[in-house]
């Protein structure tokens, strides 16, 4: 029996993803796991993952409610990078800002549940792609900053999607796409929106990706579910099943499946 604090799951990029599930300073190994069962038991307590706080609630995946309205992780700029607001000087955590927004992100197409357009940091290729369950990923921009990142990406998504269907990514692979061509297709529609960019920023800000190879990923499941159950840790404090495979930051069981990254910062008890 092992207990610790969840996070989402730790992965590497091999002929199939390599799993592995953090509990604090432990990390569970998960692939050879496949067929057998696991169990996941919530002790009831969260504790903030910035400070360590005991909190009844996780905001923002993992966070106390103080830490969600202060720190900048947590500002709604994370989630629409075109709001950024550090050059006006109010940044939550300037410094914090400086090293994880004012530094190179990648513009890219993936293939989860249907093309989708995304943006991540440079550091988070292939990670961010694997997170998001992608069987394909292609780059397809590099840019300066996060701000310009959600800027082509604000652009682009009025052409394809900016999500992911998590259910239909759970059902199965994604059928093939061809991504260069698809990238093709959206530049030559963005071209002008995205020439203007280029003016604003620079030539240098932000670079087209024209000689990217895709990424195809395989991940470690042995059955997709017939029925998609999912369950939280609130609701469900006890989640056992066969583990069959998985995906994106799911566990899939026999029984449900379960996004591990959405419970970051709950303590649990996992029996083998």
């Amino acid at each position: 029996m092992l207990k610790g604090h969840l996070d989402k799951m730790a992965v590497v990029l091999d002929e199939v993803v390599n799993y592995q599930l953090p509990l604090d300073d432990q990390l569970l190994p998960l692939n050879d796991r496949l067929g057998s069962t696991l169990r996941l038991h919530f002790t009831g307590n969260i504790h903030c993952r910035y400070c360590g706080r005991k909190t009844s609630k996780s905001f923002n995946q993992g966070y106390c409610y103080p830490c969600f309205k202060s720190l900048a992780r947590c500002d709604s700029c994370i989630l629409s990078p075109e709001k950024c607001h550090f050059f006006e000087g109010t940044c939550r955590e300037p410094d914090w800002g400086k090293q994880n927004c004012m530094t190179d992100h990648i513009v890219y197409l993936a293939n989860a549940s249907g093309v989708k357009i995304g943006i991540t940091r440079q550091s988070q290729v292939p990670t961010r792609w694997i997170d998001q369950g992608a069987v394909q990923a292609l780059p397809v921009m590099r840019v300066a900053t996060r701000q310009q990142s959600g800027l082509v990406e604000a652009i682009v998504r009025r052409h394809v999607s900016d999500r992911t269907d998590w259910r239909a990514m759970l059902r199965g692979p994604a059928e093939p796409v061809d991504l260069p061509a698809a990238r093709d297709r959206l530049m030559n529609l963005c071209a002008r929106e995205l020439a203007e960019l280029q003016q604003r920023f620079g030539v240098q800000a932000l670079k087209a990706i024209d000689d990217a190879s895709v990424t195809t990923i395989r991940y470690p499941v042995v059955d997709y579910p017939d029925k998609i159950r999912a369950v939280n840790l609130d609701r469900t404090p006890v989640v056992e099943g066969t583990l069959i495979g998985i995906k994106g930051q799911y566990l899939i069981l026999d029984t449900c499946v379960i996004n591990i990254r959405k419970h970051t910062a709950y303590q649990v008890e996992v029996g083998c």
